[in-house]
């Protein structure tokens, strides 16, 4: 099994929290951290400064495309960040943890 941190941006805490809890429910992740931060990106010609939350979501690689489905489904944003983040150095309890946490 590989363990992979997604990671995605939503515009307020009330957004990320309805996708983390369909993600836990779902079995889709074994841990989602939500974080409050400013982002500036440009966006159609324009440089944009927001409060976002930060959203890290703890699963299987194999389960990727599963929550890319659910984050594009439930996301407000035309275009979402997901990136997907091997983890390359992990404690054999958390990983235990992730495995039996998830589908």
């Amino acid at each position: 099994m590989k363990p992979i941190i997604i990671q995605t941006t939503f515009k307020n805490e009330e957004e990320a929290k309805k996708l983390s809890n369909i993600l836990i429910v779902e079995k889709l992740a074994a841990c989602v951290q939500l974080k409050e931060i400013k982002s500036i990106y440009s966006w159609k010609n324009k440089i944009c400064c927001d409060n976002e939350t930060l959203v890290n979501i703890k699963t299987k690689k194999k389960l990727f495309a599963k929550v890319k489905s659910r984050i594009l489904e439930l996301h407000s944003y035309d275009v979402p960040e997901i990136i997907a983040i091997d983890i390359s150095n992990i404690s054999k309890d958390y990983l235990k943890f992730i495995k039996e946490n998830t589908i």
